[in-house]
């Protein structure tokens, strides 16, 4: 009979996800996933097989952690979709300056994973598509439907709009990450917002 694992796998996976957000993939080490959650070797290839393994899943729960917390932000129909829009974009300066670890910014593992493996590992690649497909689609009918309600002035298409959102909030990420300042974030989300609303 199997012994049951004396750990929990939900916590463990949290603990290596915010390892890798920190560090990255290839300069997070064996022995810092082990650190982090606590686990020896042996518990964490038994029950994740490899650090590859780990990654992808912990790179999955973030991706599904964010587009809920952002689907949640852009959903909210007792706002109108221009106010979500300006919601969300709040929501990212305020998520990359009220968690500062070391006095920077982790900025976004999905950015951060983009930016370092896309190019070269095809299971991360298909995991970062996959959520910017979501979060474009979701984007886009927000910004659709203020298209039709007037408080989104730009006659631009949604989708393209969606894209220069998107595109928006990840140099957003990687600026506070690079040390821009609070102000200097939220002007950039201004601005933005400002070439929706016209």
């Amino acid at each position: 009979m199997a012994r049951p694992r004396q750990f929990d796998e939900d916590r463990a996976l949290d603990a290596a996800m915010r390892t890798f957000w920190e560090y990255g993939y290839e300069a997070t080490s064996t022995q810092d996933l082990c650190t982090a959650t606590g686990l020896g070797r042996s518990s964490i290839y038994n029950t994740f097989r490899s650090k590859r393994e780990l990654f992808a899943r912990s790179l999955a729960r973030y991706l599904d952690t964010m587009a809920e917390a952002q689907g949640a932000v852009l959903e909210d129909a007792s706002r109108p979709p221009a106010e979500r829009v300006r919601a969300l974009l709040d929501k990212i300066v305020a998520d990359e300056f009220d968690h500062r670890p070391h006095g920077r910014s982790l900025g976004c593992l999905g950015v951060n994973s983009t930016v370092e493996l896309a190019a070269r590992d095809p299971e991360a690649a298909r995991l970062l598509d996959r959520d910017a497909a979501r979060r474009l689609r979701t984007l886009s009918a927000v910004i659709a439907a203020g298209q039709r309600d007037g408080s989104i002035a730009s006659v631009r298409g949604s989708d393209a709009l969606a894209r220069y959102v998107n595109a928006v909030i990840g140099g957003m990420r990687i600026a506070a990450q690079g040390g821009a300042d609070r102000a200097a974030v939220q002007s950039v989300a201004d601005t933005a917002l400002d070439a929706l609303i016209g």
